[in-house]
């Protein structure tokens, strides 16, 4: 019987480490799974190597546009614009749309030419509105991504290519959907399934179809960007929500024509496995902490005694919900001072108590004093023999 159950606890323990071994064999040459809300990478392949990006650049595009653009804006397309190449409107020269509409031309479509009109718009030029588009990135910390269009056509400039990597898009479609101001807006812009607008004269109108065929391939899709030129291959990076948990893909790289599908392969199986592999769970551990010595301190209700102590305790929530795989530990290092030396006051810093994740700190909280303690100084002494001379 002993040898049954083991059997049997064994072959349970085999099937629970292989449902939690991350996906094989994807197209994609690299690719990231992230978790929205920490911006920690759950699986990676070759997520830091350097590649074009195509159209999933127009991520960035919409959300500076959002968060640069002046009220009913009005902008007006270039020659330059007018020239772009496939996929576009098909703007004129000169002619007047409102910044807002064409949003959805650049999230829906993918015209290669309103990404034009919206950068010059919003920083006259499209080379100014590259340097807005490398400054955000470089706030996000974005290291190994440079841009040099709007649209994410095959370029360079001196600054090198226009490239990312599979980890930096997936902190970029964080930031659009997590942290910006005009995160809302963003998702409102890319959930749209059609739009249709007209020129600022009313002379012709547009209608835009959404093509993220993520949008009805699982419960809980978000958002997401396709993209595709002949040095980037299929490109694609999108967001799920389910059951309070957020995850991110990016792939770059995911086959050429005429693999047109490889990139819903990839992101079905790497949501998949975000999905059936991690859960939030409680890490907080209520810690028991010793006193802490205090030198040279006094007790009013005790003036005699010279071994002092004061309490301390964790300042900060009573929870911490981290998003783990099952074989995940959370560890907890404590830091706490020796001694302290009068005077003390009560929520002084005394201590850390800080929790890391794979060798990353993931969360820190300070540790402080309950009560103050005053000095026993002369002062003090002068006070207290008064006291017991007037008594």
């Amino acid at each position: 019987m002993i040898c049954l159950l083991l059997s049997m606890f064994g072959s349970f323990q085999v099937r629970a480490e292989e449902s939690a071994e991350a996906p094989e064999q994807l197209y994609a040459r690299s690719a990231v799974l992230m978790d929205a809300d920490s911006g920690r990478v759950l699986f990676g392949k070759e997520e830091s190597e350097i590649r074009p990006m195509a159209s999933t650049t127009k991520i960035m595009t919409c959300i500076l546009a959002l968060e640069n653009q002046k009220e009913g804006q009005i902008v007006t397309a270039s020659s330059y614009a007018a020239g772009r190449p496939k996929v576009k409107l098909g703007v004129h020269d000169q002619e007047q749309f409102y910044l807002k509409d064409l949003l959805y031309s650049l999230m829906l479509e993918s015209h290669n030419d309103s990404a034009v009109v919206i950068a010059e718009g919003i920083s006259g030029s499209v080379e100014e509105f590259a340097g807005l588009m490398n400054q955000k990135a470089k706030e996000l910390g974005c290291k190994d991504t440079h841009f040099v269009t709007p649209n994410g056509l095959d370029d360079s400039d001196g600054g090198g290519i226009h490239a990312t990597t599979a980890r930096d898009l997936a902190a970029i479609m964080r930031y659009c959907i997590k942290q910006s101001p005009c995160r809302e807006e963003f998702l409102e812009i890319t959930r749209t399934k059609n739009y249709q607008f007209s020129d600022v004269e009313g002379g012709r109108s547009f209608s835009c179809v959404n093509h993220n065929a993520f949008l009805d391939m699982m419960d809980g899709a978000l958002t997401g960007k396709t993209g595709f030129t002949s040095d980037a291959g299929y490109c694609y990076v999108g967001a799920l929500e389910r059951d309070g948990r957020t995850f991110i893909v990016a792939l770059l790289a995911c086959g050429w024509p005429n693999n047109k599908s490889y990139k819903w392969t990839d992101t079905r199986k790497l949501m998949e496995y975000g999905i059936d592999n991690y859960q939030y769970r409680d890490v907080w551990e209520d810690m028991v902490l010793p006193d802490i010595k205090v030198k040279n301190g006094v007790e009013e209700e005790m003036p005699y005694e010279t071994k002092l102590a004061l309490p301390v305790y964790v300042e900060g929530k009573e929870e911490l919900s981290v998003l783990l795989r099952g074989d995940e530990e959370v560890e907890i290092k404590t830091k706490l001072k020796d001694s302290l030396t009068a005077p003390v006051r009560a929520g002084d810093v005394v201590g850390s108590i800080r929790y890391f994740l794979q060798g990353e700190e993931i969360a820190a909280y300070q540790v402080v004093t309950k009560e103050g303690m005053k000095e026993r100084d002369l002062a003090w002494a002068f006070r207290w023999i008064t006291q017991l001379a007037l008594l």
